[in-house]
């Protein structure tokens, strides 16, 4: 699932993300609320849920943590902007699985799903080096 406030975001997410046979995006929300509403009357299951932080009603780093409370199988990967050392501090202490930001999609968004997907802990290149 993804989870981002701009459309045309998500619409190329979706066109990244069908390029693998292995992955299908199985829906769409535009805020954090949108997500769990989806999550909890969903009958697929995601495996992983890729949310941005900066969204309306209800924030990324809030969604994850919600998510973890009620679906804590599913993985979570914040899709972000923020390169900072408190976003990803909140953003871990709320349960996420992985940490990436968005100027690093086209080269690392597969790596830190294949990462996350075996059980370990994604954090961007440059954030990790902070």
């Amino acid at each position: 699932m993804l989870a981002d406030d701009h459309a045309i975001l998500r619409r190329d997410l979706k066109k990244i993300l069908a390029a693998r046979n292995d992955l299908e995006v199985i829906g769409e929300a535009a805020d954090g609320l949108e997500l769990l509403d989806l999550l909890r009357m969903s009958e697929l299951a995601p495996h992983m849920v890729i949310v941005d932080i900066t969204m309306p009603n209800l924030n990324g780093i809030e969604a994850t943590r919600r998510i973890k409370m009620t679906h804590p199988d599913v993985k979570v990967l914040i899709l972000t902007m923020h390169k900072s050392q408190e976003y990803l501090d909140h953003a871990l202490s709320a349960g996420a699985d992985g940490y990436l930001l968005k100027e690093n999609v086209n080269t690392e968004l597969f790596s830190a799903i294949e990462i996350i997907a075996r059980g370990a802990v994604y954090v961007s290149p440059l954030l990790s080096k902070i």
